[in-house]
Formats: structure tokens, C-alpha cells, sequence
């Protein structure tokens, strides 16, 4: 029997975000970011004075003993991240933080923990969820998918628009060149690699309206 979840996947910047939260709403269920998840164990590592860039499995798991997360309903009626009883909000979205993200993501023990993690919010009902890997490794069964993508020029333009996600001085080129280095990264670690379940329904998002791309998944769910 299918899962009772919505799972949107994508590469960086392609839209999913802000897709599967607007999905949510529209469907008055929970939406779970898993990039969230990675951003907040990437963000307390940072804050423990980590070195990233030479991160290991090693370095991360005294961290990871240490974290808990959870997303819970806030006063906006959303559910939001909840990283050791706070919210982190904006701080997991810094340029610093979505520069080293990745690095963390590719350990496989960092996957593990937070794979149990995710699979836990199936407890919620029907749940919209966001990531990577969620239609094929999270939620192999899940009742809908989607691969959500669109060209790189286009991923970029969309990251510079979003505050504070890019360094400062950045171009379409220069931002462009970052998403397609984490587009390696993300799609040739050994660990739960970023791919498209064949179960899944494409769409490519360059050219569309966010309520295009809403509404195109919504004829398939409803």
C-alpha cells in the first residue's frame, strides 16, 4: 500500500520549495523540507567550530548525538524546523551554510540519521515532503512523486532573487557554476545519489509561473 506522501524532488534551486510549501497549503497538510534538515545539522556544526570543508564521518558523529530536530506547527500556522528546542529560521539559508551543505550531505552517516528522522513524519497523515532522495530512497512507496528541474541559468537567476542565499558580488554565471558543482556532488555520492524515481512524474519548471507548476501537480493529485 502506497504512503500517504507527496514527495518532490529536484536539484538545487529548481523550485521545490517553494512548490511543495505552496502544494501543502493549497491541500491544508504538513510540509516537510528535508533540505532543512541538512542545513540545521550543517548550521550546528558551524557553530561548534567544525571545519567543513575537511569535514568526515568522524568529525560529524559527536555532533549528530548532540541534535535534535523536529518540525512542529509554529504561531504562523506552518510547520518549521525546530533545531534543539529553537528555531534557526533564516540562519540555515546562509551563504555560508549553503556552500559547506552539501559536503555534509554526502556522508553516509548523516544520511542514516536523518533517514529515520524523516520517516518518522509519516506519523502527521498525508504530508507533502521536499528533498533529494525522498522518491527513491525516503519514500520509495509514496503514494505521488515528482522531479521537479529547470536549466541551470534559471536555477541560478532564482537563487540570486532569494535573500541572502548568495554571496555577496555573485553573477548568474558565478552562481550557475556553484549549482552545477553541487549538481555533481549531489548525484554522484555513494549514499542515496540525487536521481529521478522512475515512478516519477517530470517537470521542468524554465518558462513556467509558480501557479503553473502548482497546478500541473494538483491535476495529478486531485
Amino acid at each position: 500500500m502506497a504512503v500517504n506522501v507527496i514527495a518532490i524532488d529536484g536539484p538545487a534551486a529548481s523550485g521545490k520549495s517553494t512548490i511543495a510549501g505552496l502544494v501543502a497549503e493549497r491541500l491544508g497538510v504538513p510540509y516537510i523540507n528535508t533540505g532543512n534538515m541538512y542545513r540545521a545539522v550543517t548550521f550546528y556544526a558551524i557553530q561548534q567550530g567544525l571545519n567543513l570543508a575537511a569535514c568526515s564521518e568522524e568529525k560529524l558523529s559527536p555532533v549528530l548525538e548532540h541534535i535534535k530536530l523536529d518540525y512542529v506547527k509554529a504561531a504562523s500556522g506552518q510547520y518549521e524546523i525546530k533545531l534543539n528546542g529553537e528555531f534557526p529560521g533564516a540562519e540555515i539559508r546562509s551563504p555560508e551554510v549553503v556552500s559547506l551543505v552539501s559536503l555534509v550531505a554526502a556522508l553516509p552517516n548523516v544520511r542514516t540519521w536523518l533517514i529515520d528522522k524523516q520517516r518518522e513524519f509519516a506519523r502527521l497523515g498525508r504530508i507533502v515532503m521536499e528533498g533529494r532522495d525522498i522518491g527513491t530512497v525516503i519514500f520509495p512507496d509514496a503514494q505521488y512523486k515528482f522531479f521537479l528541474t529547470a536549466t541551470p541559468e534559471e536555477r541560478a537567476r532564482r537563487r540570486l532573487a532569494q535573500d541572502g542565499e548568495a554571496p555577496d558580488g555573485a553573477t548568474v554565471e558565478s552562481v550557475a557554476k556553484a549549482i552545477a558543482e553541487r549538481d555533481l556532488l549531489d548525484s554522484t555520492r555513494k549514499t542515496a545519489p540525487l536521481k529521478k524515481a522512475d515512478d516519477a512524474i517530470l517537470i521542468d519548471t524554465s518558462g513556467m509561473s509558480i501557479e503553473q507548476v502548482i497546478e500541473h501537480i494538483l491535476r495529478y493529485i486531485k
